[in-house]
C-alpha cells in the first residue's frame, strides 16, 4: 500500500504525519485490499471562519475509489471526523464485496438432495 500525505496552505509536521498514519491503521485493519491512500490536508478560504480546516482522502481499492472529506475548526478534529467517515465507508464497501461473492448457481444445484 502506498501512502501519500500532502498539505495545501499549511506545513506538514512529523507529528501530523504520525497522527494520520496511526489513525489510518484503524481503517486498514478492516480491509487488506487497499492499493494506495492519498490524504490532503488544507486550510480553506478565510471567509469560512467557522470551519477552516479541511481533510480529505482518496482510498483506491480494486475497482473503486472511496473519497471522503471533512471540515472542522481544528485540524486534528477534521482528521478524526475523516477517519470515522472513512471507516464506515470501508466497512460498507467490504460488506458489499462479501455479499456479492456467493457460490455459483450450478454448484448450488449439485448440493441439493435428489427428489
Amino acid at each position: 500500500m502506498n501512502l501519500m500525505i500532502s498539505g495545501q496552505h499549511l506545513e506538514l509536521t512529523p507529528a501530523i504525519r504520525q497522527y494520520v498514519t496511526s489513525k489510518l491503521d484503524r481503517v486498514l485493519r478492516h480491509f487488506d485490499h487497499v492499493i494506495d491512500v492519498a490524504v490532503i490536508l488544507g486550510v480553506e478560504k478565510p471567509s469560512e471562519k467557522d470551519k477552516r480546516q479541511r481533510a480529505e482522502v482518496n482510498l483506491r481499492v480494486r475497482g473503486n475509489v472511496i473519497h471522503v472529506e471533512s471540515f472542522a475548526e481544528d485540524l486534528y478534529a477534521a482528521i478524526d471526523s475523516l477517519i470515522d467517515k472513512l471507516d464506515r465507508q470501508v466497512l460498507k464497501y467490504k460488506g458489499k464485496m462479501q455479499d456479492h461473492q456467493h457460490e455459483a448457481i450450478k454448484r448450488m444445484t449439485e448440493d441439493l438432495p435428489a427428489a
